[in-house]
């Protein structure tokens, strides 16, 4: 009866064995109990910023303001996708076009004059052509205090920012917690709601999976994949870098399916994994888009979707 029962064990046991085998595969890292935490990258980023050159209160300096002195037609406007504001309305030369929270729509009114609109230059109406994607019937304008003619998007006046010098540039969200790029209607510009983990396209490092808030997702070379899933990083280190709680593999898109499961630390934390590996952040990205912890101490890396490390030596 004992022999029996011995026999059924090791064969549950070995069960058990294989089926992690077949979720995880058998890539393996190089497990230890050594932690390789990593400098917090110089914080940066768009979206926060109040103090820009505050030198005038309005968030640009003097130095930056001559180049805003005569204001450019706004052109073909342009509807542009960016991965820390979602879509953004930009004039032809692919500048940020931003609102003003102290303007008002309903009726068409500019708060912005003297000094704030050198640092703001307003976007003049003539010329301004909808772009793809923009309804013509949102375009008007409004007559400024004086007497020129700004352009406004679904009411809203249209400005441009002195300190975004090429396009893409959003060094004005956010400043003074007023000022925020403008989405295709007037409204202000947002991320759209991301699955609890996704792919976004990194024009550096390519496809690449990222949280619910867009934010990078990494991978640490001394964690343990096979046959269970294991962190070495742990204290301090997770405080740099903070594990990825589970997510239903149903709030997931574009990320392989296999090894795509949750799993309990021994510190009680619960934390995802892709492919088997360990997922974290980084508390050195401060907003989506970035990849700060990319490279950090040769054992950090971004994570494709099949759960591989996005760089990393072979």
């Amino acid at each position: 009866m004992k022999t029996s029962w011995r026999s059924a064990s090791l064969v549950a046991s070995a069960a058990a064995v294989l089926a992690l085998t077949t979720a995880c595969g058998q890539e393996q890292g190089t497990p230890s109990s050594a932690q390789n935490v990593g400098a917090t990258a110089v914080a940066g980023g768009y979206g926060t910023s109040t103090t820009a050159g505050a030198g005038n209160g309005y968030g640009a300096d003097s130095k930056d303001q001559s180049a805003a002195a005569k204001p450019e037609v706004a052109g073909q406007l342009a509807v542009t996708e960016s991965v820390k504001l979602g879509k953004v309305l930009t004039d032809g030369a692919g500048l940020t076009l931003y609102r003003f929270d102290k303007d008002t729509a309903e009726p068409p009114k500019s708060s912005c004059d003297g000094a704030c609109a050198t640092a703001w230059p307003p976007v003049p109406a003539e010329g301004a052509e909808a772009a793809a994607g923009v309804d013509k019937a949102l375009l008007g304008e409004v007559t400024r205090a004086d007497g020129t003619k700004q352009l406004t998007i679904g009411g809203w006046p249209m400005y441009r920012f002195a300190k975004d010098t090429k396009a893409g540039d959003a060094n004005g969200q956010g400043v003074g917690g007023t000022w925020f790029a403008s989405a295709p209607n007037g409204k202000k510009a947002t991320l759209a709601a991301l699955p609890g983990l996704s792919v976004r396209n990194d024009p550096k490092l390519g496809q690449i999976v990222v949280d619910k808030n867009g934010m990078t997702v990494y991978r640490f070379m001394k964690d343990q994949a096979w046959p269970v899933s294991k962190s070495a990083c742990t204290g301090a280190c997770l405080e740099k870098w903070p594990a990825v709680a589970p997510v239903p593999a149903s709030d997931t898109k574009g990320v392989q399916k296999k090894g795509l499961m949750g799993f309990t630390r021994p510190d009680g934390v619960k934390q995802m994994t892709v492919n088997c590996w360990p997922i974290y952040t980084f508390s050195g990205d401060s907003a989506p888009g970035d990849t700060n912890g990319q490279g950090v101490g040769g054992t950090w890396y971004a994570v494709s979707p099949d759960g591989k490390p996005v760089g990393a030596a072979k």
